[in-house]
C-alpha cells in the first residue's frame, strides 16, 4: 500500500472539518444559546412555582435562599401630647390620653406649651415619627391661655412668613382638640381652629379631625365637655392604630376650599361623630384649599345662597335671574359713585376719604399690623424680637449702635409713590403721588404707636430665651425706624412728628424713596436720613421702582441734589437685584458725587416670595460675596469714601465717607444722648443753632468692622440658625 495514500485518507476528515469551521462554530453557538434560553425558562416556571406555593408573610422572609429575620417597619415612635391650660381642664385631659396611648405600648411625652420653644424645636417633629396632639383652650375674647400664648403667636407668623413656606412642617403629623364655650358663639373654639389651621398652611399632616369640646352642657354635643374629649379621644386611638399597622382611614369628612367647607351634614349637632378629613394628598393637590372643617353654618358665615355648582330647579330660575340682575344694579350704582369721588377723594359727604379702606385693613393686619387711626401703622421687626432674646441685632445696631429691642418701626404714611419690585408688602399699600386723604393728628399716632409696640413687647413675658433686662428695656421705646412700609414724607405734618419724638428722646431714622425733593428741603433735623437709591440709570430706575410720577428721573437726582444740602446724617441706600442693577458701577459713583452722603449702605435684595405683582425670583438674590465684591469695586471708583462696616446676616455692608475715620479708627456709631442735646438745642433757638454729623459721632467697636471675624455678630449675643431643611434666605 502506498504510504502517501494512508497519509491522505486520515487528514481528509481534519481538511473537511477546517474547511467547514464556520458552519461548526455557529452550530456550537446556537446550542448554547438554546440551552441559556431553556435554563431561563425552567427558573422562571419555578420561580412561579414558588410564589403560588408560599404565602406573602414567608415570601418576605425569603432572602437569597435562606431564611433571614425580617426588621419591622415603625410607623409611629411616639406620640407627644401638647397643652395650654388656665384653670387645669386641658392638663387633665392630657394625662388621661396619655394613659390610653400608653395601652398601645407607646412612648408618651406631656409637654407643656409655656416651656417649649417652637423656634427650635418644632421643626425636628418633622423627620421624627411621632404623632402631635395639641390640646389648646381659648381664653378672654378668643385669646389662648397665657401658658400657649407664645406658641400661638409664633405660628401665626409663621404661617405668613414667606421665609418658612409652605412645606416647613412637611412630614409632620398631628391631631386638634380645642376647648371652649359656645355661649360666646363668636369666638367658640377660636385657638383650637387657628393653631389646626396654621398648622395645615405650613405643611403638617393632621392625622384626625379636630375635635371641640363644649363647656355649655346645653349646647355640647354630648352632654358636657368631658364627654366631648372622651368621643374624639376614641376616634384618635383608633386612627392611631391604624397609624401603627401602617394603615390609613379613608375620610368621611367635608370637602373644604377656599375658606368654607361643605360637610355631608350641616350643623355641629348633626355631624357624624369622629368624621375625619380628607387624604392628605387631596388636600395637597386642591389649590387654595383651607385646612379646617366647619363645625357650624356661622363659622364660616354660612349662606343660603346655592353653590354655583349646584343643581337649580327650573321653577327658581326665573328669581335667580332677577336677583342677579339686582346685583348688577347696585354694582353700577356703586361705581357711579365711586367715579364721582374718585377725583376729588371725598367721600359722599364731603369729607377726604380714608386712606385704610376695610379691604386694605384686612390684608395689612393679617401681615402682623398694628393700624392706627386712617392711614399710620406699627409692626414688630424681627430683629426687635431677635434681640429680646439674645440673638444678635439688625444690622443698624452694628452700623450704628441702634438697641434693636428699643426699636419701634412705625410709619405715619402707608401710601407710597412707587410699586418697587422687591416691595415686602406685595403692593397692598395704598399708592398716590400726593396727600389726598383725611389726616390725622401726629400726637395720636404717635401716642398709639407707642402703646401698640409696648403691647407687642409684653405678648413676649414669660417666652422661653428672652432676657428679662431687655425684656424691661423694650418697654422703653429709645429709635423710631420711619422705614416699615410707604412714604412717611409724604404726612404733612411729618416736622411735627419728628420734633414729638425727639422730645421724647426717641432717635429718628427716616428713609425716602427720592421722589419728594421739596419734602426732603423742608425737612427738619433728623437723627439720620436715608434716600432709596434702586438703581443708577434711568431706565432701570424706571423698570426696579416702578414710580407713578412721569418726571420721576428729575425728581430722583433732585432728592439726591437736597440730600447733599443736609448737615446731618446723610445715607444712601442701595438694594441690589442680580441681573438687574449690578451694573454700571461708574454711574452709580457719579451719583454718589451728586448727593455726597456720609454713608452709603448696600444690601442684597430679600425674596418675599412668590406675587403676581412681581417677576422677582431667587436667581435675582445676590449671594454675599457678590454684594462684597460689587463693594470692592464701587469703592475704587469713589476715592473719598472706604468699606467700614459688615453685618453677614443681613447680606449688607457699609461705605463711610473717610471724615469719619479718625486716625485709624471708625466713628460710624451714634452718641444718641449727645444728638438729644443738640436737637433739643435747635429747637430752642428756633433752628438758628445748627449742628453737623461729626457733632455726634462715637467710636465703632472692632466687632462691627468689615474684616473682622464675627462678621458683625455682636459677641454679647449667641448666633443662631434656624433648623429649617432649606436653604435660608439671604438677607434680614
Amino acid at each position: 500500500m502506498d504510504p502517501s495514500m494512508d497519509t491522505w485518507d486520515l487528514s481528509s476528515p481534519l481538511i473537511s472539518l477546517w474547511i467547514n469551521r464556520f458552519y461548526i462554530y455557529l452550530g456550537f453557538a446556537f446550542s448554547i444559546s438554546l440551552w441559556i434560553c431553556v435554563q431561563i425558562v425552567i427558573k422562571k416556571q419555578d420561580r412561579n412555582l414558588q410564589e403560588n406555593s408560599f404565602p406573602k408573610a414567608t415570601q418576605d422572609l425569603m432572602t437569597n435562599g435562606y431564611v433571614s429575620l425580617h426588621k419591622k417597619d415603625i410607623f409611629v415612635s411616639g406620640v407627644k401630647i401638647f397643652y395650654g391650660s388656665q384653670t387645669g381642664t386641658a392638663k387633665g385631659f392630657a394625662t388621661v390620653l396619655a394613659e390610653a396611648v400608653v395601652s398601645l405600648d407607646l412612648p408618651v411625652a406631656i409637654i407643656n406649651l409655656k416651656e417649649y420653644d417652637p423656634d427650635d424645636c418644632l421643626i425636628e417633629e418633622v423627620t421624627g415619627k411621632n404623632v402631635c396632639v395639641f390640646l389648646v383652650a381659648t381664653y378672654t375674647d378668643g385669646r389662648p391661655t397665657e401658658s400657649a400664648e407664645w406658641f400661638c403667636k409664633w405660628l401665626e407668623e409663621a404661617s405668613r412668613d414667606f421665609r418658612f413656606g409652605k412645606t416647613y412642617l412637611k412630614g409632620m403629623r398631628y391631631a386638634v382638640f380645642g376647648l371652649g364655650n359656645s355661649a360666646y358663639a363668636s369666638h367658640f373654639n377660636k385657638v383650637g381652629k387657628n393653631v389646626d389651621k396654621w398648622l395645615w398652611m405650613l405643611g403638617a399632616h393632621r392625622v384626625v379631625s379636630r375635635g371641640e369640646g363644649d363647656c355649655d352642657v346645653v349646647k355640647s354635643k354630648h352632654g358636657s365637655i368631658e364627654a366631648d374629649f372622651r368621643a374624639w379621644k376614641t376616634t384618635f386611638i383608633s386612627q392611631l392604630q391604624a397609624l401603627q399597622k401602617g394603615e390609613r382611614k379613608k375620610s368621611r369628612g367635608g370637602h373644604c376650599k377656599k375658606g368654607k367647607c361643605e360637610s355631608h351634614q350641616h350643623g355641629s349637632e348633626e355631624r357624624e361623630e369622629g368624621s375625619d378629613e380628607q387624604d392628605e394628598l387631596h388636600y395637597r393637590d386642591t389649590e387654595e384649599e383651607e385646612p379646617y372643617e366647619g363645625s357650624s353654618e356661622e363659622e364660616f358665615g354660612g349662606e343660603d345662597q346655592q353653590s354655583v355648582n349646584s343643581i337649580v330647579d327650573v321653577e327658581d330660575l326665573g328669581k335667580i335671574m332677577d336677583h342677579m340682575k339686582k346685583e348688577k344694579r347696585e354694582k353700577e350704582q356703586q361705581e357711579e359713585k365711586t367715579s364721582l369721588f374718585r377725583n376729588t377723594g371725598r367721600n359722599e359727604d364731603g369729607e377726604r376719604r380714608a386712606m385704610i379702606t376695610p379691604a386694605l385693613r384686612e390684608a395689612l393686619t393679617k401681615q402682623g399690623y398694628q393700624l392706627i387711626g386712617s392711614h399710620s401703622g406699627v409692626k414688630l421687626c424681627r430683629w426687635t424680637k431677635s434681640m429680646l432674646r439674645g440673638r444678635g441685632g439688625c444690622y443698624k445696631h452694628t452700623f450704628y449702635g441702634i438697641e434693636s429691642h428699643r426699636c419701634m418701626e412705625t410709619t405715619p404714611s402707608l401710601a407710597c409713590a412707587n410699586k418697587c419690585v422687591f416691595c415686602w408688602r406685595h403692593h397692598t399699600n395704598p399708592v398716590g403721588t400726593e396727600w389726598r386723604w383725611k389726616m390725622d393728628q401726629p400726637e395720636m399716632i404717635l401716642k398709639e404707636a407707642i402703646e401698640n409696640h409696648q403691647n407687642m413687647i409684653k405678648q413676649f413675658k414669660g417666652v422661653p430665651g428672652v432676657i428679662a433686662e431687655r425684656f424691661e428695656e423694650g418697654l422703653t421705646v429709645k429709635h423710631c425706624a420711619l422705614s416699615l412700609v410707604g412714604e412717611p414724607i409724604m404726612y404733612p405734618e411729618i416736622n411735627s412728628f419728628l420734633k414729638l419724638l425727639h422730645q421724647r428722646k426717641i432717635s429718628s431714622f427716616l428713609v425716602t424713596n427720592a421722589q419728594f425733593p421739596a419734602e426732603i428741603r423742608n425737612l427738619k433735623p433728623v437723627t439720620q436720613l436715608y434716600v432709596s437709591v434702586d438703581a443708577s440709570t434711568k431706565e432701570r430706575l424706571k423698570k426696579i421702582d416702578r414710580p407713578l410720577f412721569k418726571d420721576f428721573w428729575r425728581r430722583f437726582l433732585d432728592s439726591l441734589k437736597a440730600l447733599a444740602a443736609k448737615q446731618q446724617r446723610t445715607v444712601y441706600r442701595l438694594t441690589l437685584v442680580k441681573a438687574w442693577n449690578v451694573d454700571e458701577l461708574q454711574a452709580y459713583a457719579q451719583l454718589v458725587s451728586l448727593g455726597n452722603p456720609d454713608f452709603i449702605e448696600v444690601k442684597g435684595v430679600t425674596y418675599c416670595g412668590e406675587s403676581s405683582a412681581s417677576s422677582l425670583t431667587m436667581a435675582h438674590v445676590p449671594w454675599h460675596e457678590e454684594v462684597v465684591q460689587f463693594v470692592l469695586e464701587l469703592v475704587d471708583l469713589i476715592p473719598d469714601y472706604e468699606i467700614a462696616c459688615e453685618h453677614e446676616h443681613s447680606n449688607c455692608l457699609l461705605i463711610a465717607h473717610k471724615k469719619f475715620k479718625i486716625g485709624s479708627e471708625w466713628w460710624t456709631w451714634i452718641d444718641y444722648n449727645r444728638f438729644q442735646e443738640l436737637i433739643q438745642e435747635y429747637e430752642d433757638s428756633g433752628g438758628s443753632k445748627t449742628f453737623s454729623a461729626e457733632d455726634y459721632v462715637a467710636r465703632t467697636p472692632h466687632w462691627a468692622l468689615f474684616g473682622a471675624n464675627e462678621r458683625g455678630f455682636d459677641p454679647k449675643d449667641t448666633r443662631h440658625q434656624r433648623k429649617n431643611k432649606s436653604k435660608a434666605i439671604s438677607g434680614c
